[in-house]
């Protein structure tokens, strides 16, 4: 099994792997409602955040994912947390997903800057074939991000997943594939 316990960086963020300790940094933005409105869980129920941090963390020891605690590079403040998930070692295939960034990040470059280091990360270091990402197909602002990073949009699964507040949403899916990574890379890069 590779190392699924890494920090990745660039100039715009730092991606340090999740500790039980960081619930105390994340608890604050944990606290912005609105950004459990799509989500499949309410991360500001205190409770909530504790199982999904302990569950997160499992999830890497077991080898299923990477799972980072998100920090703007330039304030040094905590933004949020991600994963790379999912990850099918027979298949060569992850899932980037369980994103969440505070208001006060979102719309700085952070998602895109982050993005890259998963997407290198999946590619380049594990070896990944395939990255997917999926979007409750209400989440205007996540599906535009996605395809702005290039992403192919595969289709939607219709009334696929039960969200907190109750509603089966349908999941619109995308994927990356390797062999289109060099090309989407060269355009990120510029991008940081």
């Amino acid at each position: 099994m590779k190392n699924l316990e890494v920090t990745l960086q660039n100039q715009k963020v730092i991606l340090r792997p999740l500790q039980q300790s960081d619930e105390a940094l994340l608890w604050p933005i944990a606290q912005e409602k609105e950004l459990w409105v799509y989500g499949l869980k309410d991360l500001s129920i205190r409770e909530n955040l504790h199982q999904y941090i302990q569950s997160a963390i499992a999830d890497r020891s077991a080898g299923h994912c990477a799972v980072w605690t998100i920090i703007d590079a330039v304030s040094g403040k905590v933004a949020g947390c991600t994963r790379l998930a999912e990850i099918s070692w027979k298949d060569e295939r992850g899932q980037i997903g369980w994103t969440w960034i505070g208001k006060e990040f979102q719309g700085s470059g952070l998602n895109r800057a982050m993005k890259y280091e998963i997407l290198k990360y999946g590619f380049e270091t594990l070896g990944l074939n395939r990255i997917e990402l999926k979007a409750d197909e209400r989440n205007v602002q996540s599906r535009k991000a996605i395809s702005k990073l290039g992403a192919t949009e595969e289709g939607t699964l219709r009334q696929h997943m039960k969200i907190a507040d109750g509603f089966i949403r349908n999941t619109v899916f995308y994927s990356i594939l390797k062999s289109e990574w060099p090309e989407i890379k060269l355009k990120l890069a510029a991008d940081l």
